[in-house]
């Protein structure tokens, strides 16, 4: 093994006894994996911040003061009441009149911010068109970001089916919850907070509480039949629970068809992209912790995948992946046959799956 030095030079003459420090190998822990919100707003009249421009806030008044908009105060108090301690905040979209907005600068406005999650107050499918476009440059392979969408309807489940068709998108997340008091970017607001609630990204969000929305009708409420053609659609059914709560039956993505039209089940849970995105940081965090400026040589793709096997090894002790050891031959770490600087490396990330469904049967004894 050689020892390598960042600021001691081998062409020391002069005698003594030099001493540097290394810190990349003292994170042997995984990263966390705090969520951040940001809502895309309108911008109102006596707006104190300027378009397309993230801003946090703090409070529901806050919110309403600083974009000049109910909407903004609305989904701040909708966000809070169900969960006060996620990082939030809010980018103003000027609207002419009563045209929907052009949402692409605002989101384009976040794309350095480091935001998670992003609840647009339009739940039109022209703009969340434009937000699954967004995440689909800013999460891709250069980029590398971890980003959701969340929107919620409360008209019909067909509505939603058919918007949640037109997205199929593995990133974002459609709730319905039809004839509820509550506005629709309320709701999504609301869901957006038990999301960023959960930071383990392997735990299934059922039967976390949207409080502070309000109880639809029972005459409007979905039945199971209902709520089955909704998972079966790419939309996640909001429920009434006992206590006259609302609560997520199952979070899914819009996600239900492959690119040849095939039915395809792979990003049917939350849960599966949030994993991929976290394994992807952990990996990525660990390879510039320990390899910042290391050389390429023969003992160099060894070393990357006994870290990358640490990595996972310890997603694993999480409960985040499984079954390392017997997928770890597809773990490959290998010099590329066209670039004389570069590593290739193929990850096998079998994720931990939430449990939906119990299946028992009584035999009855005389």
């Amino acid at each position: 093994m050689s020892i390598e030095f960042d600021t001691i030079p081998a062409s020391i003459r002069k005698p003594g006894v030099y001493m540097e420090f290394n810190t990349s190998l003292a994170q042997r822990n995984l990263p966390t994996n705090k969520q951040s919100v940001c809502f895309i707003v309108p911008l109102g009249e006596g707006a104190t911040v300027e378009a397309n421009v993230p801003t946090p806030f703090y409070s529901a008044p806050e919110a309403k003061a600083l974009f000049g908009s109910i909407i903004a105060g609305e989904m701040a108090d909708a966000f809070i009441t169900a969960y006060r301690y996620a990082a939030v905040s809010a980018v103003g979209v000027v609207v002419e009149g009563d045209v929907e907005p052009d949402i692409k600068a605002a989101l384009d406005a976040t794309a350095l911010g480091g935001f998670t999650i992003l609840v647009p107050a339009w739940n039109s499918s022209t703009a969340l068109t434009s937000l699954r476009e967004h995440i689909k440059v800013y999460t891709n392979s250069m980029e590398q970001q971890g980003i959701i969408g969340v929107a919620a309807l409360t008209s019909t489940l067909s509505a939603a089916t058919t918007l949640a068709t037109s997205l199929n998108s593995g990133a974002i997340s459609l709730a319905v919850l039809p004839g509820t008091a509550s506005k629709p970017h309320q709701v999504a607001a609301a869901y957006a907070a038990m999301i960023a609630s959960e930071e383990d990204p392997a735990r299934p969000l059922n039967t976390l509480v949207l409080a502070g929305i309000k109880v639809p009708p029972i005459t409007q409420r979905l039945g199971r039949t209902e709520q089955e053609t909704a998972l079966a659609n790419g939309v996640t059914p909001l429920e009434v629970a006992a206590g006259d709560v609302i609560q997520i039956v199952r979070a899914v993505t819009t996600y239900t068809k492959s690119a040849a039209g095939a039915t395809d089940v792979s990003l049917l849970d939350l849960t599966t992209i949030r994993t991929l995105y976290y394994i992807r940081m952990a990996c990525r965090d660990r390879i510039r912790l320990r390899f910042p400026r290391s050389k390429l040589s023969k003992k160099t793709p060894a070393a990357v995948r006994g870290e990358l096997l640490d990595v996972l090894l310890k997603a694993q002790e999480l409960e985040i992946v499984e079954e390392v050891e017997a997928n770890a031959a597809g773990l490959v770490v290998e010099r590329s046959t066209q670039d004389a600087n570069r590593l290739n490396s193929s990850i096998p990330a079998d994720v931990v799956n939430g449990l939906h469904v119990f299946a028992g049967r009584i035999d009855l004894l005389l």
